[in-house]
């Protein structure tokens, strides 16, 4: 699995777990992949937005 950020082809460390409140059933979660580079700055992006709602280590 590769990292969600726009070019990166890193593998995933991360699962940053979301769902927009004004699309989304509050139980509904979306996932984006993200390595250890870039998971800041893509929790960042979803939690500026109110949309982050959980991170967790990619299962092998």
């Amino acid at each position: 699995m590769r990292c969600s950020a726009k070019g990166c082809q890193a593998d995933a460390e991360w699962a940053l777990l979301w769902n927009n409140p004004k699309l989304h059933t509050p139980d509904r979660r979306k996932t984006w992949l993200a390595c250890d580079e870039h998971k800041q700055s893509l929790s960042d992006f979803l939690g500026a937005r109110g949309f982050l709602r959980d991170v967790e280590p990619v299962s092998a």
